[in-house]
């Protein structure tokens, strides 16, 4: 249920200008966490947040499968072989085979590095998030591995060490591969950042960033694994989007819907009394 807000912020329709206005504080160093979100976001209005760059397009669409939100890389394996032609299936039984006999780093580069820059060529753009992150679990790449792929790679590539990172990265080691994703303008790479890794290590002041770089850029809240657990009952967070909402309404610009989805979120009861809370406020 939808509380009343304390914000200066309304809802108001129309396209949004998320371009920040001159004096916006979102837009100054000098203002609190949220200006780190308005200097490095500036992503077209229509940007796909899970297209690939092996086919451009300019549409707000998914591709055919979402690997943020399958569960394993068996699913993966599963969906894949259904679906790709025999040829591309055939290709990606032997990089996967020989990923697995030649697993971690070898020297300059891997095979099964190689194998990752061909696979929106083989499987289709549909299908290449998937197929890299099968080849990168079949390589057992490690954290090494992962951020030599990721500082290397594409576009394409670094998005799918991020989607790789749930399950094949147990601790907090790879935050800093997330790290730089939250500081790009793709919202493609943001999309993948926001994923079950983060929602399982991200700091809450950096997470909280996180989601209202998602606010600011566009992509979807509901593509930020786990939103409801971590937002709920997060005062700060609360006070950040009721920051941002009152900003853009006095620089008569609309507030993303979302945000107030975020915002109930926030309101809905927090841990009971004398429980812990892993995802609570910074001191």
């Amino acid at each position: 249920m939808t509380h009343h807000r304390t914000t200066p912020a309304a809802r108001t329709d129309g396209p949004q200008d998320d371009t920040p206005a001159h004096g916006d504080t979102v837009a100054r160093d000098a203002q609190g966490p949220e200006s780190a979100v308005a200097r490095d976001a500036q992503a077209p209005e229509n940007a796909n947040p899970l297209a690939t760059t092996d086919t451009p397009s300019t549409h707000t669409t998914h591709t055919t499968l979402d690997t943020a939100l399958v569960s394993s890389p068996a699913d993966l394996r599963r969906h894949l072989s259904t679906h790709l032609d025999p040829a591309a299936l055939a290709w990606l039984e032997h990089a996967l085979d020989e990923a697995a006999a030649h697993p971690g780093i070898h020297g300059p580069i891997s095979a099964w590095e190689l194998r990752l820059a061909e696979a929106g060529r083989r499987c289709g753009a549909a299908y290449a998030d998937a197929a890299r992150v099968l080849i990168l679990d079949a390589a057992r790449a490690g954290t090494d591995a992962l951020t030599r792929v990721y500082f290397q790679g594409t576009a394409d590539e670094r998005r799918a060490v991020l989607h790789a990172l749930p399950h094949l990265v147990s601790g907090p080691g790879a935050l800093p591969l997330v790290e730089d994703a939250l500081r790009t303008n793709d919202t493609r790479l943001l999309t993948a950042a926001v994923g079950p890794y983060a929602a399982r290590h991200l700091a809450p002041h950096d997470w909280r960033h996180a989601v209202l770089k998602c606010l600011f850029t566009g992509v979807p809240v509901d593509r930020v694994a786990d939103l409801p657990r971590r937002a709920r009952g997060d005062g700060e967070l609360a006070r950040m989007l009721g920051d941002y909402a009152a900003e853009r309404t006095a620089a008569g610009r609309t507030v993303p819907e979302d945000l107030y989805r975020v915002l109930d979120l926030t309101e809905s009861a927090g841990p009971a009394p004398g429980t812990d809370h892993p995802h609570g406020k910074e001191s």
